[in-house]
């Protein structure tokens, strides 16, 4: 927030928070090995950083801020962020109180659950970017995640035998049908209202193109695809012993092909200021429906109806992104669906593998299936 006042770039705003950001998870694992030494000199560490905190606030940025805006405005702006970290202190004062050990773990998963998507966004954004990638190649790759996406559980549930074939090949049907009617219902509503051919107006006045618009409703099957397993990550969470921290590489990966959010929308506006700002709203989707899981205490019966039901959501939303694709570029489109089928099996075969040769998975396996 300080660099942005001063006029810093985004990226480079965000590139110092991220530098600045390094030394905490740096010494945090010598930390954590050798509890004993550093809990000696702790003490001192903190009224250090607290005087440096308080230092910084009067000498710099009260001066800046009194530079630049009136003393009302820094005064309610100081007591706005006083009173949110009050509340969040109390937050969490409170939820170490009224939760056990187990309720702690799975908060602790559920927040995991966004990470991969986070990290597998920022790197495609810089690929597709530095290697000016063809939006046929980057829908194509999107396609073919959600292809894997929308067979993996599917599949494991039939070789299990925990669903019959025609209970699974209903679910998926309905799901399909039921995402293909409510999109072509909004794109018809839409479509009474378009200004030309391709464009159609908004409340703002911006012109946002069918294709656009495809992509963001793809993007509500994909949140939907993240409730059901958000739902079956809460119910299986609070299982994890240690805080969750021995699930934090399997829950990563698991969540990594969600990255597709982010390769639609840039696709589709050529923006990755939006794909990025898409990604990170749906990828709170899987989190709050896994704490919401966990709030509510409900079990795991039915959940697998519900994640076959969003698998087969997947289908048509996607078909309309490949087909686009291939229009585009029929050689790179099919190039990038086989990249993006390869992508996510690789990252759920690897969570199966990691949940399979390791402890990791021993407490919660139906959190990483």
């Amino acid at each position: 927030m300080m660099l942005a006042s001063k006029g810093v770039s985004p990226q480079n705003a965000m590139l110092w928070s991220v530098i600045t950001s390094l030394p905490q998870p740096i010494v945090a694992v010598p930390a954590f090995m050798c509890a004993d030494s550093f809990s000696k000199f702790l003490p001192f560490c903190t009224g250090f950083a607290a005087g440096c905190m308080i230092w910084m606030v009067v000498s710099e940025v009260l001066p800046d801020a009194f530079k630049q805006a009136s003393p009302p405005q820094v005064a309610s702006a100081a007591t706005i962020s006083v009173a949110f970290m009050e509340a969040l202190s109390t937050a969490f004062e409170n939820f170490s109180h009224d939760y056990n050990s187990e309720d702690a773990s799975g908060f602790f998963v559920s927040l995991l659950f966004g990470l991969g998507p986070l990290l597998g966004g920022f790197i495609l954004v810089a690929f597709a970017l530095a290697l000016h990638v063809q939006h046929a190649l980057l829908m194509g790759a999107a396609s073919g995640i959600a292809f894997i996406l929308a067979v993996w559980r599917p599949l494991q549930l039939l070789v299990s035998s925990k669903m019959g074939f025609f209970s699974l090949i209903f679910l998926l049907s309905l799901g399909a049908a039921f995402v293909h009617v409510s999109s072509s219902s909004i794109l018809k509503l839409a479509g009474r209202k378009k200004a030309s051919v391709n464009n159609l107006p908004t409340v703002t006045g911006f012109p946002v193109s069918v294709h656009t618009l495809q992509s963001f409703l793809s993007c509500g099957a994909v949140a939907f695809h993240a409730l059901a397993e958000g739902l079956a990550l809460g119910v299986a969470a609070p299982k994890a012993y240690g805080l969750g921290r021995h699930m934090v590489l399997p829950v990563s990966l698991h969540g990594l092909p969600r990255v597709q959010l982010l390769l639609v929308i840039f696709g589709a506006t050529d923006s990755w200021h939006s794909a990025i700002a898409a990604a990170t709203l749906i990828g709170f989707v899987g989190p709050i429906s896994a704490i919401g899981a966990i709030l509510a205490g409900i079990d795991y019966s039915g959940l697998d109806h519900v994640m076959v039901f969003a698998c087969g959501g997947l289908i048509p939303s996607f078909g309309n992104i490949i087909k686009r694709g291939v229009r585009l570029d029929a050689r790179k489109g099919g190039f990038g669906v086989a990249i993006g089928a390869g992508f996510a099996s690789l990252c759920l075969m690897c969570t199966k593998l990691v949940c399979l040769h390791t402890p990791y998975c021993n407490s919660a396996p139906e959190a990483v299936r």
